[in-house]
């Protein structure tokens, strides 16, 4: 577990939305409190967040975009052949970072050790100190909520605020639609 942000992603019927805090820590201390760990990649149709040291996840952004590329925007082939990448490099296996990649058709998490995770239930997943908090808001809005994707990801990160000291409030979303 990361002590640095809380990022959530969901995939519903045609949309999928991603959502972060803006807290960058080190240590005990707030450095800035509005920053950006979710992006668009491949022209806009794939969602990225991440969770971890800001530098090793800028690496890994742009390794994955690259992967995207040579394999057309498909999502699933950029994974599977990104774990391989990460596992075979010395370098990456030390990147203290974890991302969370979707569309609307896949969710998946990738882990600082190269792992490939789908959900469980396929639709929702988070990453970071916070991960769990927003992870169980999620749940529990999309079973018992009648909430749209945006507003479900946005109420779940200020519930994750509230309890996570390494999370703020000022969320960022953004959204694919089919």
């Amino acid at each position: 577990m990361f002590e640095a942000t809380t990022i959530l992603g969901y995939k519903g019927d045609g949309i999928a939305v991603i959502g972060g805090d803006g807290q960058v820590t080190f240590g005990n201390t707030v450095l800035k409190g509005n920053a950006t760990k979710i992006r668009t990649l491949y022209n806009g149709k794939i969602l990225a967040g991440f969770a971890g040291s800001t530098a090793d996840a800028f690496n890994l952004f742009d390794m994955f975009e690259k992967i995207l590329e040579n394999k057309k925007g498909d999502l699933l082939k950029s994974v599977i052949e990104f774990s391989k990448e990460w596992r075979k490099d010395r370098y990456l296996r030390r990147l203290e970072a974890m991302m969370i990649v979707l569309n609307t058709k896949n969710i998946f998490i990738l882990s600082g050790n190269g792992d490939v995770v789908e959900p469980e239930d396929g639709k929702i997943a988070a990453i970071g100190s916070g991960g769990n908090f927003a992870l169980s808001a999620a749940r529990a809005l999309d079973k018992h909520a009648d909430l749209d994707a945006k507003s479900l990801v946005e109420e779940s990160l200020k519930i994750a605020a509230e309890l996570c000291i390494y999370t703020n409030d000022n969320i960022k979303l953004l959204t694919l639609e089919e």
